[in-house]
């Protein structure tokens, strides 16, 4: 973990509201994994506000952080430029366990749910299917690249006016009915990776979700992100942003 001020490289606007930055920070690119966020500070905000790493480029030392438009910290956030300087802490929290290259993996993101999902493609490369959810057609993000990593990239609408009309659940379903999958990896809506999960419990397929939540301190010092969940068979709180932010679904009260 390193705190700093990194270089933004780019900026671009890529949906409404959701920016991407493209920062230079040696450190962190080598040190972060798949799933795992930085904290970063806003002038003008006591707290820091948590924004997941989307990718890694070790070889181009660099993190790209992608964020939606949410309330006043990430309004002022957005406003940031090129060649500005950024105060960021990371890479925080664990991350995504990857297994084999050549096993088959299928992301699911709902939504802002979808950035901390491009690295886990990227690992899989063709050996991954992309299941994307959002409400409408003007809301869809990153098709482009994950149709660049992916096997297959599936989107899905609320209301149908790109891919499929419904949840990603029925995506999943539709997928898991001609491909053989090993694990699944989500990020989005409680109760859109409660879906997922018991999709992934009824096949018998690994899977492991990323959970949002308000934090403070993004280390665990303080009790803000505390959750109840399940672990060796028992009961017990667990800090999304030291325990987590990724977790298996079976450690998770989806009804809680």
């Amino acid at each position: 973990m390193v705190q700093g001020k990194f270089l933004v490289l780019k900026k671009d606007e890529i949906g409404i509201n959701v920016f991407k930055l493209l920062v230079h920070s040696p450190q962190i690119a080598k040190e972060s994994l798949s799933g795992q966020f930085v904290n970063i500070n806003i002038d003008g905000f006591l707290l820091r506000r948590p924004i997941s790493i989307s990718d890694i480029d070790i070889e181009n030392e660099t993190i790209t952080i992608i964020f939606e438009i949410r309330g006043e910290g990430t309004e002022k956030l957005s406003h940031i430029k090129s060649d500005d300087y950024i105060d960021i802490i990371g890479p925080l929290g664990r991350g995504f366990k990857l297994i084999t290259k050549e096993s088959r993996a299928v992301v699911i993101g709902g939504g802002i749910g979808s950035p901390p999902l491009v690295s886990v493609s990227k690992f899989y490369g063709k050996n991954s299917f992309a299941i994307l959810g959002f409400q409408n057609k003007s809301k869809v993000i990153l098709e482009d690249v994950f149709k660049t990593y992916c096997k297959e990239t599936i989107i899905c609408t609320d209301d149908g006016s790109m891919g499929l009309k419904g949840f990603v659940t029925n995506g999943l379903n539709e997928l898991l009915l001609k491909e053989k999958i090993d694990i699944i990896y989500t990020c989005g809506p409680l109760g859109m990776m409660k879906g997922i999960a018991d999709i992934a419990k009824k096949n018998n397929i690994q899977c492991q979700v990323s959970m949002e939540q308000k934090m403070a301190c993004g280390m665990g010092n303080c009790l803000v992100c505390a959750c109840e969940a399940k672990r060796n068979n028992k009961k017990t709180y667990l800090h999304i942003c030291k325990d987590g932010p990724v977790f298996d679904y079976k450690e998770v009260f989806f009804d809680e």
